[in-house]
């Protein structure tokens, strides 16, 4: 093996293939695309350059650095207690949710036109980001937040991206589209990440068990590492009961959208939503399993479209010859 070869970082193999960030951190690079990031870079335990992923500023800066270098997002910012996204499983939806909409379009990956819709923005921005750049799609954005809806809509306009991202306010906390999707819109996506817990409690305990995997240990009360307010974490009924309202819901929008899908965090997540997609008789729905390093995670996605009404989609919206 050349010293070339034995110098490269080991790959990241459970990201997906087309994702940016399966080698590992380069922070020097990283470090001069935001100078702010050297002052969180320290050496772990095992003599490599990383950060404390338990400090939210830590996670922040990092952050801002691979938005610059790898997306060219000048500017990105979120207000104190918002939801610090990690980037690299952010990425992997958006890849795996473009491989769903290649399985209509001959393999290939449809770019402009597609618009996408984003249930739950939040202050981050971090979905319409990426999928715009690696992808030129257009999305809009909701959320039920005003402070989540002004800081994305400060992002994207200090990007200079209001021709291909449009945030809107939910007025209603109990929809998902009502109120967001407008008479004949049409969107050939819907992504959500969803509150995943049904208390404080219980993302105060997942906050715990994702410092162990760290390898850090907490004291007393621990910070969540990543942010996030409360409808960022949980819900009442948490991840089951948000999935099978946001599948009821989705009916009356079956012409509307081609493809529902939505991040399901707890395996036995699936087998409620997978009853309820039974009951409102959605014509086709599968999982798409991601694993982000000890993170198992999956996509649940559903459409009410037939293959027939599907191929009209695409070659319609797409313009397939």
């Amino acid at each position: 093996m050349s010293p070339s070869a034995e110098a490269k970082p080991p790959e990241k193999l459970s990201l997906h293939p087309r994702n940016k960030h399966r080698l590992r951190y380069d922070f020097k690079s990283l470090s001069k695309a935001n100078p702010g990031l050297k002052t969180f870079v320290g050496t772990n335990k095992y003599g490599d350059e990383s950060i404390d992923f338990s400090n939210p500023e830590a996670v922040k800066s990092l952050n801002k650095a691979l938005l610059i270098f790898f997306y060219e997002i000048n500017y990105w910012d979120i207000p104190e207690g918002f939801l610090c996204p990690p980037i690299p499983g952010r990425a992997d939806y958006i890849h795996y949710a473009a491989d769903l909409l290649a399985t209509l379009n001959n393999g290939i990956i449809p770019r402009k036109p597609v618009r996408v819709l984003d249930v739950g923005v939040g202050a981050n921005c971090i979905y319409p980001l990426i999928g715009n750049k690696e992808y030129d799609w257009n999305f809009v954005g909701s959320d039920v937040s005003q402070s989540a809806v002004d800081s994305a809509q400060k992002i994207v306009s200090d990007n200079q991206l209001e021709n291909a991202i449009e945030i809107r306010k939910q007025q209603s906390p109990a929809n998902f589209f009502k109120g967001i999707i407008k008479p004949g819109e049409l969107f050939d996506l819907s992504i959500c990440n969803p509150p995943f817990h049904s208390s404080l409690a219980e993302a105060t305990s997942g906050t715990k068990r994702k410092l162990k995997n760290l390898g850090i240990a907490s004291k007393n009360k621990p910070i969540l590492n990543f942010g996030g307010q409360g409808t960022e974490l949980f819900c009442e009924g948490g991840e089951e009961r948000f999935l099978g309202e946001m599948i009821l819901e989705s009916r009356h929008y079956s012409k509307n959208v081609c493809w529902f899908t939505s991040l399901v965090s707890k395996s036995k997540s699936l087998e409620s939503s997978y009853n309820w997609l039974r009951k409102v008789k959605a014509a086709e729905y599968k999982t798409i399993d991601m694993a982000q390093g000890q993170k198992i995670s999956r996509v649940l996605t559903w459409t009410f479209l037939s293959k027939k009404e599907q191929e009209s989609w695409s070659k319609n919206r797409w313009q397939i010859s």
